[in-house]
């Protein structure tokens, strides 16, 4: 779109009647240092992501994605909600957004105050036995894997969407993975939807519900590459409900948008915030930051 004035009465008519049901991707969350896996920063993913299928039956395959996310976890832990999660935050607290579906799992949504948040693809805070199914936080398993493999250190520049990084093979091969506790041998996971695994039912069920209660269907931040985001435009698109799409690059979805708009997330949302609900919430405010792409002279 033209200029940032434009670009923010564009979005601030479909936002403003509130009904709002946010679907939030990868791109939300790159201003807060994890990297998406198609858009501008995508570059950085050199790697096949890991898959339910060798995750369960390749014991090297385990250790590898053990290795990479430990190391990227703590870059994970450290990440905090950027602008432009607060601003979903602001735009929810006025009234205006009904619901959060994020297939993020950076928890960033929740950490930046957001309710009625749906993680499609789970937490990578949260750690689950496959075997007893007994659940326990990333942070203790934090502890434990540092106890099995003392000294353990690798140098990384950056952390991939689903929380690992790349490291050289002499690394992984000397690390040790650890058990479930609870039941002694129990293989222990992510509680994350790997590739290859399927969502579980009861929560794609909640998300269907929340978008056909939906004004509006908001994307941020998604390519919409994968179904099981996907899915959700399409059955918006399918009941008539208007989707609006916010995300740097195409997307899969564009053909059922009624507006879609190219601008960095961290500016753009806190800019319509302003705009509709005001700095603090008390009222409606200015135009905010101007995003990329848009020349001062459009305000």
């Amino acid at each position: 779109m033209g200029g940032v004035t434009e670009t923010i009465d564009a979005l601030a008519g479909p936002v403003s009647g509130g009904g709002v049901v946010v679907l939030s991707g990868a791109g939300l969350s790159t201003e807060s240092g994890i990297p998406d896996y198609r858009g501008p920063s995508g570059a950085a993913r050199r790697h096949t992501p890991m898959t339910y299928q060798a995750f369960t039956r390749d014991a090297d395959a385990r250790r590898r994605y053990w290795a990479r996310s430990h190391v990227g976890w703590r870059l994970i832990a450290r990440a905090e909600p950027n602008d432009g999660h607060r601003a979903v935050t602001r735009l929810q607290r006025a009234g205006l957004v009904e619901g959060i579906i994020t297939q993020n799992v950076d928890g960033l949504h929740t950490a930046a105050g957001g309710t009625a948040v749906v993680e499609l693809h789970g937490r990578l805070d949260e750690v689950v036995c496959l075997d007893c199914g007994n659940a326990t936080s990333r942070e203790e398993l934090d502890r434990r894997l540092r106890e099995a493999n003392p000294g353990f250190e690798a140098q990384v520049d950056a952390v991939n969407p689903d929380g690992d990084v790349d490291l050289a093979e002499e690394a992984v091969a000397r690390f040790r993975t650890v058990d479930c506790t609870f039941c002694g041998t129990g293989m222990l996971k992510p509680d994350v939807v790997f590739f290859g695994e399927t969502v579980p039912a009861p929560r794609v069920a909640r998300c269907f519900a929340m978008v056909e209660r939906a004004r509006l269907v908001l994307v941020l931040g998604s390519s919409l590459t994968v179904m099981s985001g996907r899915r959700f435009v399409l059955r918006a698109a399918k009941l008539g409900i208007p989707v609006v799409i916010v995300n740097q690059g195409p997307t899969r979805g564009d053909a059922y948008a009624q507006l879609t708009v190219d601008a960095p997330l961290g500016r753009l949302l806190p800019a319509l915030a302003d705009r509709l609900v005001g700095p603090d919430g008390a009222g409606p405010g200015g135009v905010g930051p101007v995003p990329a792409g848009a020349t001062p002279a459009a305000r």
